[in-house]
């Protein structure tokens, strides 16, 4: 089990997850998505580093190059409805990937105590697959924890990796204890607190209200 927190060194990731979390920016929800998606092609980027290639040869006008290719494409999912531009950043990276969807939402018991349930599913069959679960914000835990749970009804992954742009810090500790080793998480940023009704702080906010306009 592996933990990348890519706030832990300079790069483009620190720009676009500040433009993510200033509230006047947060004005244009166009520029919202479009900084959640540039943050998951930049993480397909990093995580393809991970898979297992092989040499394949191409055939160009002039002869033959020897390159090394992924030896497989992964399956990527996501937790509706923020993730949607998430998603998105990581299929305009892995071109030919497989999609899972799962929905999960808060159903509130009152301001401050609710449950985590899951009502969709579909999915490809995942044994011996890679797996990329991607959700913008990890507050509790309990939503990840939940939607592996009901991907695992379609089979056993070979790996999986676990992708968010803002996760609290009692959420990694939580989802530490609920993967299998073969698991590596990756952040963008780890935020050190949770807020009475379970927001990441400082955080950013409702990633879905943000990016798709207020629920009622």
């Amino acid at each position: 089990m592996k933990i990348i927190d890519f706030s832990e060194k300079n790069s483009l990731i620190n720009s676009f997850t500040a433009e993510m979390r200033d509230a006047n920016i947060q004005k244009d929800p166009g520029r919202f998505r479009k900084n959640m998606q540039r943050l998951g092609e930049i993480m397909a980027y990093e995580i393809s580093g991970t898979f297992e290639y092989r040499q394949e040869e191409v055939h160009t006008p002039f002869g033959v190059s020897k390159i090394n290719l992924p030896a497989g494409n992964p399956v990527i999912s996501t937790i509706l409805r923020a993730g949607i531009p998430f998603h998105y950043g990581f299929l305009s990276y892995f071109d030919h990937a497989e999609n899972a969807f799962v929905s999960a939402y808060r159903k509130y018991k009152d301001a401050l105590k609710f449950d985590v349930n899951i009502e969709y599913i579909t999915s490809p069959r995942l044994d011996g697959k890679t797996l990329i679960i991607t959700d913008p914000m990890l507050a509790t835990g309990v939503s990840m924890e939940l939607a592996y749970k009901a991907l695992l009804t379609k089979g056993t992954p070979a790996c999986i990796h676990v992708a968010s742009i803002i996760a609290s810090q009692q959420a990694v500790e939580y989802v530490k204890t609920k993967f299998p080793e073969n698991t590596t998480f990756w952040f963008c940023a780890v935020d050190p607190d949770l807020s009475p009704e379970a927001y990441i702080m400082p955080g950013l906010g409702d990633a879905g209200d943000l990016a798709f306009g207020e629920k009622e």
